[in-house]
């Protein structure tokens, strides 16, 4: 029964700092819906059977079997994650760089899972210091990697009050060109409608038709 609530607790926690990091850099529906799929039966119950309170349950999960299910259920659901965009094409790995808005939402969630599990001994580097003892950090795609060594070295350097207004206008600049970038494809796609469009009326001209 600690075990249950332990977790129950560690998880809603968790959430709770993760949105308020997620809401500091306007992205608020992701933050509302942050890592619910914690609270499924595929990975909650796991999260029970393994909770220790100091470190992921995942991790011992890891230790009995040699995998977690419970990780694989998550990242399979959570684009926050960067193994979430690692694919597989004619036997080689593809490894995506993640999108703006998903890659502020991993910031805000390793920040939150740096105070969950390290409570008073938590610092402004203790995200970077998991990053640069993380093995892991070279499945991920080069571009992000290097972006995620940024930012978070800006956070060591400059402290939360700063760096989250740094934060959010990469957000707002993200947006900026996710928009551009749609309205190029409108465009283009109403070029070719109107192209499609002039081609047929010239061919219905010919003689014979």
């Amino acid at each position: 029964m600690n075990k249950f609530f332990g977790h129950l607790s560690t998880v809603t926690k968790h959430r709770f700092k993760v949105m308020r990091n997620c809401f500091r850099c306007g992205l608020i529906r992701q933050g509302l819906a942050h890592d619910l799929s914690k609270y499924s039966p595929s990975e909650f119950f796991p999260g029970v059977k393994y909770f220790q309170g100091n470190r992921s349950p995942q991790a011992k999960e890891r230790e009995v079997y040699g995998y977690s299910g419970a990780w694989m259920h998550h990242k399979g659901r959570n684009r926050h994650h960067f193994e979430y965009w690692t694919d597989f094409y004619n036997g080689q790995e593809v490894k995506v760089d993640m999108p703006y808005n998903y890659f502020a939402e991993m910031i805000c969630d390793r920040i939150a899972a740096s105070k969950i599990y390290l409570k008073d001994k938590y610092t402004d580097r203790s995200a970077l210091e998991y990053l640069q003892n993380s093995k892991n950090q070279y499945t991920m795609n080069p571009e992000t990697r290097e972006r995620l060594y940024y930012y978070l070295t800006l956070l060591a350097e400059k402290g939360e009050k700063e760096f989250f207004p740094i934060l959010k206008e990469y957000v707002k600049e993200g947006r900026r060109m996710e928009k551009d970038a749609k309205r190029l494809r409108k465009a283009d796609a109403k070029k070719e409608k109107a192209k499609a469009k002039a081609e047929k009326k010239a061919q219905s001209r010919q003689p014979g038709n």
